[in-house]
Formats: C-alpha cells, sequence, structure tokens
C-alpha cells in the first residue's frame, strides 16, 4: 500500500537551497584552508581514517572537490537524490575523523547528524510535484 502525503514544493526547494549551503562552504574551507583542515585531521582521536586515501592533504582536497560539485548540484536540484547519497559518503568519515571520541565536538557531531537525516531525506525520496489539474 502507497501512502502519500502533500508536500509542498517551496518547503522542499528551501530545505534543499540551505542544506547545501554548508557543504559549499565547508568545501571552499577544505580547498582555500587546506593545512588548518589537515591539522585539525592530525588532531583528531580518529585522525587515521584521513589516510585512508593516502595523506590527509589528499582526502582534504578530494572531499573538498566532492563536496563543491556535490553541493552545487543539491543546490541547483539537479540530480538530487545522488548529489545527497555523495554528501552522506564524504560526510560519514568526516563526522567519523573529526567529531566522534573529542567530547567537545559534541556539538558539532550533533549538527552533522542532522544533516545527515536532511540528506537522508532527498536519498530516501523521490520528488515528483504535480499540477492541482493531475
Amino acid at each position: 500500500m502507497k501512502t502519500t502525503f502533500e508536500v509542498k514544493k517551496s518547503s522542499v526547494v528551501i530545505l534543499r537551497m540551505m542544506l547545501s549551503g554548508i557543504f559549499i562552504v565547508a568545501s571552499l574551507n577544505h580547498l582555500f584552508n587546506m593545512e588548518k583542515t589537515v591539522a585539525r585531521i592530525e588532531q583528531a582521536n580518529f585522525g587515521a581514517i584521513g589516510h585512508v586515501l593516502g595523506s590527509p592533504e589528499v582526502a582534504v582536497v578530494a572531499s573538498g572537490i566532492v563536496m563543491l560539485l556535490a553541493g552545487i548540484s543539491l543546490l541547483i536540484g539537479f540530480q538530487t537524490k545522488w548529489a545527497a547519497i555523495i554528501l552522506l559518503f564524504v560526510l560519514i568519515p568526516i563526522t567519523l575523523t573529526i567529531q566522534v571520541g573529542q567530547l567537545k565536538t559534541m556539538g558539532p557531531l550533533f549538527k552533522n547528524i542532522g544533516l545527515a537525516g536532511g540528506l537522508l531525506f532527498f536519498a530516501l525520496n523521490n520528488f515528483k510535484f504535480y499540477t492541482k489539474n493531475n
């Protein structure tokens, strides 16, 4: 049985646009403040995750590029489901590396959990908006 509920298109568009902002800003931070981001990885309790791709610099640049492209895609509504899935795959290792296991980052940890919830909303739903005549 398929359940339907009514959601205003504008609310989904606003959520998508607001959610994308943090990834675009974070990507620019990764790309233009790489040293600071690498230092955070090196100081993190689970900083070894940042070495999976080799050097942390590679991980920071790669995640910066991916977040920028997927964040813009989410912003403009292009391939929204895939953009959300890709951003989830970037957010999870960042969260595990930087926030988990550090008492002082409990706020950012739960911010990332909230972001993951927003991304899951777009990853798990197909939005097809119909006119009143349909």
